[in-house]
């Protein structure tokens, strides 16, 4: 009776808000009904490589033109949204706004989007940052989200897998092949953690992909200290 009566205390001082605009819910970690009709879902047929959405249906898998014009080092890849609109908006807030409190939520969604189930022995690898942008940064919102998908998965989490070993420019604006030049040799396997890594399948997590280029050069580093398939899987596509 104690505990509920702090939590209902609790309440009525900070009642629950939603996540993309701050308004009032009935729950924590919600959306509220304007923002979660917003928020772009990724639904249907969608790119087995890289989840972009697809028109049409199909019961094979199918892949989008620019995967079929390029080699992906990954099996398969899946986004819980589209980069726009609510999708946006969040994906910023957790990277440049410091609202943690997006996190379980977005896991919910990434979670409910992976392609298919997993190995029991498939470990759950962020995307790294480069020491000195995390220092500037002080956390990294793909170990944050990869961390949260392990735990409702079930799989093993390996925060530091992987090393990013060269700062890299910001790829905002670059073309595809500038992003693919720019994160060229950029991420190798954490030597502590190739034994770990040998034969096991991968689940690869980012907060967004646009080309492509950061996961592949993780994924080539995975490949490299010879581990199983990579499947990817983020929070938004653009």
């Amino acid at each position: 009776m104690l505990r509920t009566g702090l939590q209902t205390a609790l309440r009525m001082v900070y009642p629950p808000r939603c996540l993309a605009c701050g308004g009032l819910v009935e729950q924590d970690n919600g959306l509220c009904a304007s923002c979660f009709t917003q928020t772009p879902f990724i639904t249907g047929l969608v790119c087995d490589l890289c989840g972009i959405p697809l028109p049409g249906q199909s019961d094979e898998a199918v892949h989008c033109d620019s995967c079929l014009s390029m080699a992906r080092p990954w099996t398969r890849g899946r986004a819980a949204l589209r980069y726009e609109s609510v999708g946006r908006r969040l994906v910023l807030a957790l990277k440049h706004g410091d609202r943690h409190d997006i996190v379980g939520t977005a896991a919910d969604w990434m979670a409910q989007a992976v392609p298919q189930s997993l190995p029991d022995d498939t470990v759950v690898i962020p995307v790294p940052l480069h020491l000195t942008r995390l220092l500037r940064r002080r956390f990294n919102q793909s170990a944050l989200l990869a961390q949260a998908v392990a735990r409702r998965l079930g799989l093993d989490y390996m925060p530091d897998a992987l090393n990013r070993t060269r700062r890299t420019e910001s790829l905002n604006g670059k073309s595809r092949d500038a992003r693919y030049c720019e994160l060229s040799d950029s991420i190798t396997a954490n030597p502590r953690r190739v034994q770990k890594l040998c034969g096991r399948p991968v689940l690869l997590v980012d907060d967004v992909m646009t080309s492509g280029a950061t996961v592949s050069a993780c994924a080539t580093a995975c490949h490299a200290a010879q581990s199983g398939e990579v499947t990817v899987l983020v929070l938004a596509r653009v």
